[in-house]
């Protein structure tokens, strides 16, 4: 197990880490000071405000490693964000404007001179100002490189560990650097397997910026040059006063007594290691075209294929008529839909699908069969390929008591100590704004507000990476390209590591290989009508992670967001697929970005496709993967709506979802049914919309949307069972107290109507099965479930962190059970499933096998359904099963607060006046 995380570090040898505890005393040495920066025009007024857990400080000397191990203590700003972010779900009932400041930060430009913690000058034309409140560094350069550097050195003085992790990972070499550790080895196959760039394409995305961008990509790569340099100059002084992170102590990188050792400069294919990850985690969409065609074979091989295609569509739910939308003015968007008649299909003969190897060689310590010994990083930070998260509520000056818009938005990006995100300001030529980067790539505040103006992002991971049949040819390392056999590119990563302080892994090493054709890395391989294929995956941003800088750069120029007009122009520059808010004084605006392509007629993006030019992309060049894209007007957008919420929901009318699922129940829901109920009775406040997105934060979705279909069929009937009848009554008082997962005191860790949260979290996976699985029959219940999991309650292990993650009730079978439920209640359903499921379609069966679900799951105890894990939380502890960790990414570890199903990051924002 890895030293690095809390719990391991704490095995050191009490001598060993008394000893280094007084040597890194001596060695911490702080910056010096200078002026402070003074504050520019700010609209806001002191109505905007922000917070992002657990703390802004996220770098560690050695000697503040060892105290929090021996001590408990933390350095200052490790965790001062984390307690006002968990006590929002005590205080949001009686929030008003005048508190928002007690549960986010005070987000105004500049820094009151009695609130002045350091002010440091690392070069002579900027200064970095840090608040006594957070830490955050507040950055103001004279000019526009002296900004850039500032920004790179408090983004080192913030992350500069865990920025190191990730342009490893980025490289797919996270165990060379860090440990061999099975979490370690996991997370860089997961990641190299979906883009295993080598130096040489790192390099020619630096070099397509340059040739390709104009004047704004030269100007963002002097930016991100002056950020590197930044960067940098932190790091020659970190090691010469020997206060750098004591992370690359533990990992044997720096020697703790004679400060020999290396940390290694960053240079510019570094940020595009690191761009790579943040794309690969938030800004794809698509790609699961093989799944897709698994379960529609064995809907086919169920029902027949007229009919067995006609049921796979309807669990598929590609633009399901009762699914909310984003958009909800009459606007229809269409994309990615089901072609009349569909062309180039290239579905796998059953039970020919195998997946590509990835890892060889495997010796010593790479052996070992343990998933167990964490990691520097999650070992499932990329293997869910679901990675929607983040939420916006909006609502438009008609309808606010001042008559300006309203907005709280945010990313929800995980939890982890340090967070993947920094705050930051940055102050300077063409840059000013405050907000929220990922660590790394801070040159621009990528989700924040600028003088007048606010902005956001939920990913929105519509499809853009299809799944193409290359046709193999002479043998399993050639294939058929445009009627010639051509060789396929070998790509390999060869890792090795020793035990160090922080890896106590045995010593080892193996080796990744990836083969690449022009459609993209193989991914399976298989046989289509008896032929052998490899099937290879193409995204459209694959081998353009940079480009979306340019978009960046324009959200934090205040000469070129002035409007909602000018915002769309920005985000449309982003070539990641993120849905886009804005809100100014006057306006509120929508737009979702990402390269979409323009697919060949008759191309089901659903479907695996032939690798043959008549299906490529329209104006498909492989020689730097570029295509037609569909315009900017073609993309889900709008101004001025009387309200907008996203949840990862559905954009618009036509455009179709990327995901199974997309229905009638769907966590978007719970935003739209408060913040429309907000609408209609007008005067919504700051406070009254942060209360209604703390209010679906921690509401169950099942409970508000599905337990009423549930309990309708069950009362169909009188429940004469004294089980059944108990759970029933304890189901219902939950419903009416609001199906909520919280306790029902301030500090407490018991939940109000624990036995009915208890009693819902087991009844769900029975009665899906139960309602699903006789109809459906067990193989296709399978492969169905294989597209879309049945559900992501908060202890359940899933998410971009698995379990204790937060972000809940994403993805599930709750849309299906909804439909199900009501036509058999003999309800009117638009877009119904292709068949009645619950009982056979027959009300009493449906009763009886709810009932009998519903009655196993009453006599679940808790232990069973908590089972405990090893994170400290004990077998039938719900509070604890449900909290959010935390996640350590370095040696000091913070403490675990109670669940809430809301943004990581978040502002909440109201201009009350505007340039």
């Amino acid at each position: 197990m890895p030293l690095r995380t809390p719990r391991r570090i704490g095995t050191l040898r009490t001598a060993t880490a008394a000893a280094l505890l007084a040597l890194a005393a001596t060695l911490v040495a702080p910056l010096p000071l200078a002026r402070a920066a003074d504050p520019v025009t700010d609209y806001c007024a002191g109505q905007c405000a922000d917070i992002l857990p657990p703390g802004e400080n996220g770098n560690a000397t050695l000697a503040d490693i060892l105290a929090n191990k021996a001590f408990g203590t933390r350095p200052s700003h490790t965790m001062d964000q984390l307690g006002p972010y968990s006590s929002l779900a005590d205080g949001y009932q009686s929030l008003t404007d005048s508190t928002i400041t007690s549960f986010f930060n005070d987000s105004s430009f500049g820094v009151p001179s009695g609130q002045v913690a350091s002010v440091a000058s690392p070069r002579s034309d900027v200064t970095i100002t840090r608040d006594k409140k957070t830490g955050v560094p507040h950055i103001k350069g004279t000019t526009r490189s002296g900004t850039e550097f500032g920004a790179g050195y408090a983004a080192a003085q913030d992350r500069l560990w865990l920025m190191d992790l990730f342009r490893h990972v980025g490289r797919g070499e996270l165990s060379s650097f860090a440990g061999g550790a099975a979490a370690n080895r996991r997370l860089e196959q997961e990641f190299w397997r979906q883009a295993p760039y080598t130096e040489a394409d790192l390099q020619s995305q630096v070099d397509w910026l340059a040739n390709n961008s104009g004047p704004r990509g030269q100007q963002a790569l002097a930016d991100a040059q002056s950020y590197v340099d930044g960067i940098n100059a932190y790091i020659t002084a970190s090691k010469s006063g020997r206060y750098f992170p004591g992370e690359y102590v533990l990992t044997g990188h720096v020697d703790a007594i004679t400060n020999a050792g290396t940390i290694d400069p960053f240079q510019l294919t570094d940020l595009i290691a690191l761009a790579s990850v943040v794309g690969a985690l938030f800004g794809t969409g698509g790609g699961g075209e093989v799944q897709s065609a698994l379960s529609l074979l064995a809907a086919q091989q169920k029902y027949g294929v007229a009919q067995g295609t006609q049921v796979w569509e309807s669990f598929r739910e590609r633009d399901d008529p009762e699914a909310t939308a984003t958009v909800h003015d009459g606007s229809s968007f269409p994309y990615a839909g089901k072609p009349a008649s569909p062309q180039g299909e290239a579905l796998p003969d059953p039970g020919s699908v195998t997946t590509e190897p990835l890892v060889y060689d495997a010796t010593g310590g790479a052996t070992l069969a343990t998933t167990k010994s964490p990691g520097v990083l999650p070992a499932d930070l990329l293997s869910n390929p679901q990675k929607g998260m983040s939420n916006a509520l909006l609502v438009s000056g008609a309808h606010t008591a001042s008559g300006h818009p309203v907005a709280v938005f945010g990313p929800q990006t995980g939890y982890f100590a340090p967070q993947l995100l920094m705050l930051q300001e940055l102050q300077g030529p063409g840059i000013s704004a405050r907000g929220a980067s990922f660590a790394g790539l801070g040159m621009y505040i990528e989700l924040g507000r600028g003088q007048d103006y606010a902005w956001s992002a939920t990913s929105a991971s519509q499809d853009v990476t299809d799944t193409y049949a290359v046709e193999l040819c002479q043998d399993a390392t050639h294939y058929l390209y445009h009627g010639s056999c051509v060789p396929m590119e070998k790509l390999e990563r060869t890792n090795s590591w020793s035990p160090t302080l922080a890896d106590s892994t045995a010593a080892g090493s193996y080796r990744m290989q990836v083969w690449r054709t022009a459609y993209g890395p193989v991914e399976y391989r298989a046989t289509v009508g008896g032929k052998p294929v490899a099937y290879t995956q193409l995204r459209s941003s694959y081998r353009h992670e940079a480009d979306s800088i340019i978009g960046f750069q324009e959200l934090n120029d205040p000469g070129f967001v002035h409007d909602a007009a000018s915002f769309k122009l920005a985000a449309r520059d982003i070539n990641y697929t993120f849905n886009w808010f804005y809100a100014d004084s006057r306006q509120t605006a929508y737009y979702n970005s990402g390269t979409n392509p323009v697919r060949a007629a008759g191309v089901d993006p659903s479907f695996p496709v032939w690798a043959r030019a008549p299906y490529d992309w329209q104006g498909w060049d492989p020689t730097y993967n570029t295509a037609a894209y569909t315009p900017p007007s073609q993309h889900p957008q709008s101004v001025n709506q009387d309200y907008y919420i996203s949840w990862n929901n559905k954009q618009a009318p036509g455009y179709t979802s990327a995901t199974f699922g997309n229905g009638s129940v769907h966590r978007a829901d719970l935003l739209n049914d408060r913040v429309k109920t907000l609408v209609q009775a007008g005067g919504v406040t700051r406070a009254s919309l942060a209360g209604a997105m703390e209010d679906a934060a921690l509401t169950d979705l099942r409970g508000e949307d599905v337990l009423p279909d549930l309990l309708q069929v069950i009362g169909s009937a009188p429940v004469t069972d004294p089980q059944e009848a108990t759970a029933v009554q304890q189901l219902t008082a939950w419903l009416a107290a609001g199906a909520e997962r919280h306790p029902a005191s301030a500090g407490s860790q018991t939940y109000a109507n624990a036995d009915a949260v208890r009693v819902m979290d087991a009844w769900w996976p029975l009665l899906i099965q139960g309602e699903f699985q006789p109809g459906l029959g067990s193989d296709l219940f399978g492969a169905l479930t294989a597209d879309l999991t049945v559900d992501e309650a908060p202890s359940a292990g899933h998410g971009p962190t698995g379990s204790h993650a937060g972000s809940s009730f994403q993805y599930g079978w709750w849309s299906y059970a909804d439909k199900d439920l009501r036509a058999v209640l003999g309800q009117s359903v638009q877009g119904p499933l292709g068949a009645r499921y619950c009982g056979a379609g027959v009300l009493s069966a449906c009763r009886d096998m709810l009932l009998s679900t519903l009655k196993q799951a009453a006599a679940t105890p808790a232990a069973t359904v908590y089972p405990g894990d090893d994170t400290g939380c004990a077998a039938g502890d719900q509070w604890c099963a449900d909290s959010i960790l935390q996640r350590p990414l370095g040696g000091i570890g913070d403490d675990r607060i109670g669940w809430q199903n809301r943004p990581t990051f978040q502002q909440v924002v109201e201009f009350p006046t505007h340039r």
